[in-house]
């Protein structure tokens, strides 16, 4: 199951993501999602666990739980919508 992991704190990495995670189950892969431009994190990633009872665990566990001085928003990722192609004119 993929799940959502947003209100991350600028500073929080991807093993501190990990190990808040890991206490639920094992965890098959974290994803902090970060500016191309500056290569900072957007305060947002996501976790896949290949267990669903255990990720449901960890959302129910970590959701409004305080990581790195932020409160957690931990839900289950919705299938992320198809993007119109973008038309160009020069």
């Amino acid at each position: 199951m993929k799940i959502y992991v947003g209100n991350l704190s600028y500073s929080t990495t991807e093993e501190g993501i990990r190990s808040a995670f890991s206490q639920f189950g094992a965890v098959d892969s974290v994803d902090v999602i970060v500016d191309r431009n500056t290569g900072r994190s957007r305060g947002f990633g996501f976790v896949e666990m290949s267990d669903d009872a255990e990720a449901r665990a960890a959302i129910n566990g970590l959701n409004g739980k305080d990581l790195d001085g932020r409160s957690l928003n931990v839900n289950e990722a919705k299938p992320r919508a198809e993007q119109p192609k973008r038309s160009y004119r020069f």
